[in-house]
């Protein structure tokens, strides 16, 4: 089988929505872009990626404000080394407070893997119960931790029934010699570094009894 399924919660989340630029505002829910970078914290490796099937909300929807000191400027290429002192800002974060989900999620295998399916599906679930990870995961932004363990079968998603509108399911990283930044392909021949740029997709997304349930890339927007 080419399933896994992990229980993730923290005290604090931030799955930022794209088009509100200077404070952020979460989502109402973990997205799937958010759920696959968790996982990836957890396990990673050349030969697979995770396709989001299902995110079930276990707590309720709560949200909570946070004023902090950020830094106006972003760092680029062109420009590595910023003033904090010089720019410093006060912005406001709408975040979730005690959150808690289970991710589904299938592995796909590469081209060019040579092990089956099962393996990487057993090692991952492996980590997660003896609570290893290749990386620590977070919950939408790096300073909300997230903790996980495996599911018992108990849990029960809330009895929410609401539509969440356009929600972003991930970013797809496209090569292109004019693009931005520069970021890591694998295949057959090994890890290669090329020039490209992150085109996010979307979909209509909908709590449906607790569960978000997620769409192939072919229902993408």
């Amino acid at each position: 089988m080419n399933l896994v399924h992990v229980k993730v919660w923290g005290p604090l989340a931030c799955f930022t929505r794209p088009e509100l630029k200077v404070e952020r505002v979460t989502y109402d829910v973990m997205t799937p872009s958010a759920a696959h970078n968790l996982l990836k914290a957890i396990f990673w490796k050349p030969e697979f990626d995770y396709q989001i099937t299902e995110i079930h909300v276990l707590n309720p929807i709560e949200y909570v404000s946070i004023t902090r000191n950020e830094i106006k400027d972003r760092q680029t290429p062109r420009q590595s080394y910023i003033a904090a002192s010089e720019r410093r800002t006060q912005r406001t974060t709408l975040a979730l407070k005690d959150v808690a989900y289970v991710i589904k999620a299938r592995i796909h295998l590469e081209s060019h893997a040579t092990a089956p399916v099962q393996k990487y599906t057993g090692m991952f679930m492996d980590r997660v119960e003896r609570g290893r990870n290749f990386h620590s995961p977070y919950l939408g932004l790096r300073e909300f931790h997230a903790y996980f363990t495996r599911p018992t079968g108990s849990e029960r998603p809330i009895d929410v029934t609401r539509d969440l509108g356009m929600m972003l399911l991930r970013l797809n990283y496209q090569e292109d010699e004019r693009g931005p930044f520069t970021f890591t392909r694998h295949g057959s021949d090994g890890a290669r570094t090329v020039k490209g740029r992150a085109v996010p997709e979307y979909f209509g997304a909908h709590l449906d009894n607790g569960i978000l349930r997620v769409p192939g890339h072919d229902h993408v927007r």
